[in-house]
């Protein structure tokens, strides 16, 4: 039987499960794809251990996981499109990716481009979809000064591209050991820590900022940085977002499928790097989140499966 990845509480990694479940059948505008890569996500992890319950509540037995990229295995009625043994990519919003087959809504799946690996492909949909909406958050333009938090991460090392890509000089604060990266891409790399103000400072005068890890960058901001909020757009810090009216636009904004192939194709052509950290088998789901929550990973965990035999 196909295997997928289940939680039964909210708890600590322990309570992740593989198990096995029945071979999904399609349904009307439905594709099933047999999953080669999806990745693990800290919001996945939040989720876990019902940190988001407030907002985004679990329904026991959960699965776990949005990206995707696999093979088609079938169509339901009326699909057109897509059909058996196509390589696509995307993502889906039932907690279910983390499995060897799932359910996918013809909306929500494109065209994977040849070249694109499987690890970058089932990569894309959380990271990609949200820097693609935090640049666009704070208007990012030609000759701006744009200061990344978390310019190394899964979001931020795709937001410091995408910012570079649309003219602004970047600043990625990250810790030193991922400096050689930033530089390599055009970004100009800053400690974090005390003082981290002036030497942002030191760069330019900073017209917008992006912030992925929170820990209090909102309010550095707005008040070390001098920045107004609407310059200013964060995907961690939810209070800030109330309490100052800053941005808060991430991947419910760009979320959309055209925005995953615009990404993929960008991948595919080599003018958009997704770091890949590292790469586990299915039944190593566990060892993938302790690799997430040990937090010093530049990139994406990825989980993979093998090409599913026997199907049963």
């Amino acid at each position: 039987m196909p295997k997928a990845v289940r939680f039964s509480e909210y708890g600590d990694i322990d309570v992740l499960r593989v198990v096995d479940v029945e071979r999904p059948v399609p349904g009307a505008g439905q594709v099933l794809v047999e999953v080669r890569a999806t990745s693990v996500n800290p919001g996945e992890a939040k989720i876990r251990a019902g940190l988001l319950h407030d907002r985004w509540p679990a329904t026991f037995p959960s699965g776990q996981g949005s990206d995707l990229a696999g093979v088609v295995a079938e169509v339901g009625p009326g699909v057109t499109g897509f059909a058996p043994g196509d390589e696509v990519l995307g993502f889906t919003d039932q907690r279910a990716a983390q499995a060897e087959f799932v359910l996918v809504g013809v909306g929500e799946l494109t065209a994977k481009p040849a070249g694109l690996s499987w690890e970058v492909a089932g990569s894309l949909y959380v990271v990609g979809a949200t820097a693609w909406a935090m640049v666009r958050a704070v208007a990012v333009a030609p000759g701006d000064t744009v200061v990344v938090a978390g310019g190394a991460g899964g979001v931020g090392s795709l937001a410091v591209q995408l910012a570079k890509r649309a003219g602004a000089t970047v600043v990625g604060l990250a810790s030193e050991r991922h400096h050689d990266w930033l530089r390599a891409h055009g970004v100009v790399p800053v400690t974090y820590g005390e003082g981290v103000a002036e030497r942002i400072a030191a760069v330019g005068k900073p017209d917008a900022l992006l912030d992925t890890v929170g820990g209090g960058y909102v309010e550095r901001g707005l008040r070390e940085l001098g920045l107004s909020p609407e310059r200013i757009d964060t995907v961690v810090d939810f209070a800030a977002v109330e309490k100052y009216g800053v941005k808060g636009d991430g991947n419910a904004v760009g979320g959309r499928i055209e925005v995953i192939a615009e990404l993929a194709a960008l991948a595919a052509a080599g003018e958009l790097d997704v770091p890949i950290a590292a790469t586990y088998p299915l039944d190593r789901v566990r060892d993938a989140y302790r690799a997430l929550a040990d937090g010093h990973t530049r990139g994406k965990i990825v989980l993979v499966n093998d090409p599913v035999r026997g199907n049963g």
